[in-house]
């Protein structure tokens, strides 16, 4: 192992969050209902009808009226970029309107200026699994090929908008779990069980024109926009050297790559079409769509938490807790408190596998360790949390991300996922906490909403201002 410091000058630190697990105020200064304000208990269980006093998120941690703050504390800690989204029903209530909501798109002004203030560069998520209501209940989501018309409306106001305020972009939230979760992920209302593939796949090729068009008119309004795709990264693993196993670890695979593959290369690739025309699917390109496609993003960017096995053994296929896009336990790894398996070498490895396959710059933009922390005193009478577990589990993936920069990979920077305590996208909760800043509000509406700075927040701070090296003390 390395003990050199691989980091270059210009790496971006920074931490991650989405507007939906942050902001609150959801009915504020002209938003409309987001998918986000009828799922009270995240991915777990079917949404609801109207929005209910049990979803956290109508309140969040309250970001809308308590981001200079936060801004604030993020600096002290040495952030080069702030991993956001954009609310798109701020922006557009509905989604379908012709005319922007300006308080939406004034507080995002403010945001970015905040940012900028302290020298921080805003990485902002164009839609991060908030799809407006209303183009889920009226148009399916993404089934429908009007999504297309809508999105790109939206995109070019938020692109013209900001176009000297931001820099770099991100499509879609982790595009490939649309897969496995359509109502979150593409705003489908039809549930999961009714489903037919043919909708889904036409569904994710309305999402992939989507993407290449924002990519397109990103690049025509402000040629130094780099914008990228973002898909959840999962090695997949055989669970033995069984080659059944290993074939089938192929073929999950590429239900991954298939989404940075259409990304980066701007075609469908020959395992998708064979597993389409095998599956009775046609995929309707309109005239122009293959052309669009061509417009590929600057860079391939990834959340990373865990990796999962795969078998072609009937009797072992049991899904893993915490996995969210498939796979079974490894037997060799020990998991977080919500069944998430830890794997700091897995990153490692697909970091290569990406660089390998694409030869593009990644950019890890998500990463963490959701825990229930315990607020305590100190000895100093200062409320913190002892996070050490987080520490260790932070410093064991980016030590293996120096590794894979000395393998030749190359990686703009690493945002850590909810760099300040946010909810839950999965489970909906305030106690799965991920930050370096504690946020006093509890899974029953409890909390004064008091930030307190955690032990890794000092220690983030450390391997900022020293780039890394800090690993290797």
């Amino acid at each position: 192992m390395t003990h050199t410091n691989p980091f270059p000058p210009d790496f971006l630190w920074g931490g991650s969050v989405s507007a939906n697990q942050i902001e609150g105020a959801y009915l504020e200064d002209g938003k409309g209902l987001s998918i986000q304000d009828i799922m009270p208990n995240g991915i777990q269980t079917p949404p609801t009808t109207e929005p209910t006093e049990d979803n956290m998120k109508l309140i969040g941690i309250d970001f809308y009226h308590r981001y200079k703050d936060d801004i604030k504390l993020l600096a002290e800690m040495g952030f080069k970029v702030f991993r956001t989204s954009i609310a798109w029903s701020r922006i557009f209530p509905k989604g379908d309107e012709q005319e922007p909501n300006e308080k939406g798109l004034q507080f995002y002004d403010n945001l970015f200026d905040e940012c900028h203030k302290y020298g921080i560069e805003p990485l902002v998520t164009i839609s991060h699994y908030e799809t407006p209501l209303h183009l889920s209940r009226e148009y399916d989501g993404w089934i429908n090929r009007e999504m297309i018309e809508f999105y790109e409306r939206y995109v070019r106001t938020i692109f013209e908008r900001y176009k000297h305020k931001v820099k770099y972009w991100l499509t879609f939230n982790e595009i490939n779990s649309i897969l496995e979760h359509p109502f979150i992920s593409g705003g489908i209302s039809t549930p999961a069980e009714r489903l037919s593939k043919q909708n889904l796949y036409q569904a994710v090729h309305h999402e992939f024109v989507a993407s290449a068009l924002a990519v397109k008119i990103g690049h025509e309004i402000n040629p130094d926009f780099k914008i990228g795709c973002m898909v959840i990264a999962m090695p997949i693993y055989p669970l033995t050297p069984n080659p059944d196993d290993v074939i089938k670890v192929m073929h999950a695979d590429h239900m991954n790559t298939f989404f940075a593959d259409v990304h980066v290369r701007g075609y469908y690739p020959g395992y998708i079409k064979r597993y389409l025309r095998e599956q009775g699917i046609t995929v309707l390109f309109e005239p122009g769509d293959e052309e669009i496609l061509k417009n590929t993003v600057d860079f391939i960017s990834f959340s990373y938490y865990q990796s999962c096995c795969e078998t072609a053994d009937p009797l072992k296929q049991v899904k893993g807790e915490g996995n969210l896009i498939g796979g079974v336990q490894n037997p060799y790894l020990k998991a977080s408190e919500w069944g998430w398996q830890i794997d700091p070498q897995g990153l490692r490895y697909i970091m290569n596998a990406y660089y390998d396959r694409y030869q593009k710059p990644l950019f890890i933009v998500e990463n963490g360790l959701g825990a229930a922390d315990e607020l305590i005193t100190d000895h100093n009478g200062n409320k913190t949390v002892e996070d050490d577990y987080r520490i260790d589990y932070l410093k064991q993936h980016l030590i293996q991300v120096a590794e894979a920069i000395q393998d030749g990979v190359e990686l703009m920077g690493y945002t850590t996922w909810g760099c300040i305590d946010l909810v839950s996208a999965t489970t909906a909760e305030l106690k799965k906490r991920y930050g370096f800043i504690y946020v006093d509000r509890h899974d029953d509406g409890s909390g004064t909403l008091e930030r307190y700075r955690k032990k890794s927040f000092h220690w983030y701070k450390d391997i900022i201002q020293s780039n890394g090296g800090s690993l290797f003390e």
